[in-house]
């Protein structure tokens, strides 16, 4: 349904009444709790969270592996250059890009569990195969291997999400999920550091030890997943009663998303219409050239202020936990304020910020203030936000997700590339880069936020002819929508009743 916009003629709903009911009525909300949902939250907080959080901590970690590889023998086992090293930062994510079609097929056509299971098994034998590696050709190879099982990840947690939580419960998941990839850089450089300790044992390097050992962990989680994940919200796992059922309906309803197995292309073709998908990916492809950067090159930014190799690995922790920092305050503001647009705004600022400083500092420790601030973590948490809560449709939403990590694929890809090593240690060409993507990047959260915003106020005008119309009227319209969005699987452009969240 091609969606109209109201014309001058219109009546227009007042700021204030616009402001009353999207921001208050998300309060109200928070407080209608019943026991018996909180109960069945706790349920499924307890069983979901704990194999999210570890498929993700595994994910970052096992991606971010070559990072401390630099210092862990990896140049001088490999012989590989640095420009070659750069390449194996990005064909991770020509791997990640080359499986997102059969992806979102899979994702929809199969048990998540079941699928992530393997996706896990596999990377993680890849990983471990990685220790057998002598020269930049098996490298390259491998790590593209890895990234195309890797992608499995994102997308099907983000639908998990989308599903499962309420729409103003999933800032916190999503924050959830970006910190805990902060918290892999803390664990990572935890790691990596007892691994120089293993550096000759068996006649193995350090990097070595760092694949094998992160490899057959991963391989144990995929076991795990596959028997145990709770991937839908009615799983068996989440021990829900028949009285459950209904709570978990509503919550759906609230979601408005209904999983299914039919691909539906009226909402592939409605997407590809949609300016905002662009927006999207514009977005994801800027925030991520600086994430390409950074999680790659951390410690060799940091190795080039000076510092030993320990203390260039031991300096990620801080890095690890100033993302976490920054995305929980994001989040805060977030629920606060019920506010998207202008918080992914700020955090895009703070961002450009952090380069801006990392690249005019004098060299030394002092950059490393630039370097902390270089965070897309808020912004990235809190743009994955807006695409689940609001675009509809269980396709659309799959489709959504697919545009957004093509766009994180992109970023990742060319992010590492724009680092030239004969530029070292300013790196110009790249932070300038840097900078003009994030700018862009500030814009298009403000158009995003004024385009719900539009929407909404014009969906707000229907509700209020809805509510002049005669009670018994008024009252079989909301009944003939409600078994409408009971039967039927419509995206946020069909369903007039549903309110965006700018």
């Amino acid at each position: 349904m091609k969606q109209n916009h109201p014309t001058k003629s219109t009546t227009v709903v007042d700021k204030d009444t616009y402001d009353n009911y999207t921001n208050n009525s998300e309060k109200d909300i928070h407080f209608s709790y019943t026991v018996e949902e909180k109960k069945l939250l706790r349920k499924i907080n307890i069983t979901t969270l704990p194999f999210i959080f570890s498929i993700i901590l595994f994910q970052y970690i096992d991606k971010t592996a070559l990072n401390f590889s630099v210092v862990l023998g990896l140049f001088e086992d490999t012989k590989i250059t640095g420009s070659e090293f750069s390449w194996l930062g990005s064909i991770f994510y020509l791997g990640y890009l080359a499986f997102q079609i059969p992806n979102q097929y899979f994702i929809q056509r199969f048990s998540l569990s079941k699928y992530l299971g393997v996706c896990l098994v596999l990377w993680g034998t890849i990983l471990v195969c990685t220790a057998l590696a002598k020269n930049f050709s098996q490298l390259l190879v491998l790590r593209f291997f890895q990234g195309f099982f890797e992608a499995a990840v994102y997308p099907a947690i983000q639908l998990l999400f989308s599903t499962i939580y309420r729409r103003r419960e999933q800032v916190i998941c999503f924050a959830m999920l970006v910190s805990t990839n902060n918290l892999g850089t803390v664990v990572g450089s935890l790691i990596g550091f007892g691994f120089i300790n293993l550096h000759g044992i068996h006649g193995l390097s350090g990097w070595k030890w760092c694949m094998i050992i992160l490899g057959s962990l991963t391989i144990l989680l995929g076991i795990t997943t596959f028997l145990f994940f709770p991937d839908r919200p009615t799983s068996k796992w989440y021990r829900i009663t028949p009285d459950e059922i209904f709570i978990v309906e509503e919550r759906l309803s609230d979601n408005c998303v209904i999983p299914n197995k039919t691909i539906k292309l009226d909402h592939i073709w409605e997407s590809l219409k949609d300016p905002r998908l662009y927006c999207y990916f514009f977005i994801s492809l800027f925030l991520n050239m600086v994430n390409g950067c950074i999680g790659v090159f951390s410690t060799t930014i940091i190795k080039s202020m000076n510092f030993s190799n320990v203390l260039s690995m031991l300096l990620n922790i801080p890095l690890g936990f100033m993302g976490i920092a920054l995305t929980v305050i994001a989040g805060y503001f977030n629920r606060h304020f019920n506010e998207n647009g202008y918080i992914a705004a700020l955090s895009s600022i703070t961002c450009f910020t952090g380069i801006l400083l990392l690249t005019v500092l004098s060299i030394g420790g002092i950059q490393l203030i630039g370097l902390y601030l270089s965070h897309i973590a808020p912004a990235y948490a809190i743009t994955i936000t807006m695409i689940s809560n609001n675009v509809s449709g269980y396709t659309k939403k799959i489709f959504y997700n697919a545009v957004f990590l093509v766009g994180y694929c992109c970023g990742n890809f060319i992010g590492p590339l724009m680092i030239r090593p004969e530029e070292a240690p300013r790196y110009t060409t790249g932070m300038i880069g840097y900078l003009c993507g994030l700018i862009i990047t500030t814009v298009l959260f403000l158009y995003l936020r004024w385009s719900y915003a539009r929407d909404n106020r014009y969906r707000l005008q229907l509700k209020a002819g809805i509510n002049n119309t005669p009670p018994s009227t008024a009252e079989n319209d909301a009944k003939d929508q409600h078994v409408i969005l009971e039967k039927e699987d419509l995206t946020d452009q069909q369903n007039l009743h549903f309110l965006y969240r700018p």
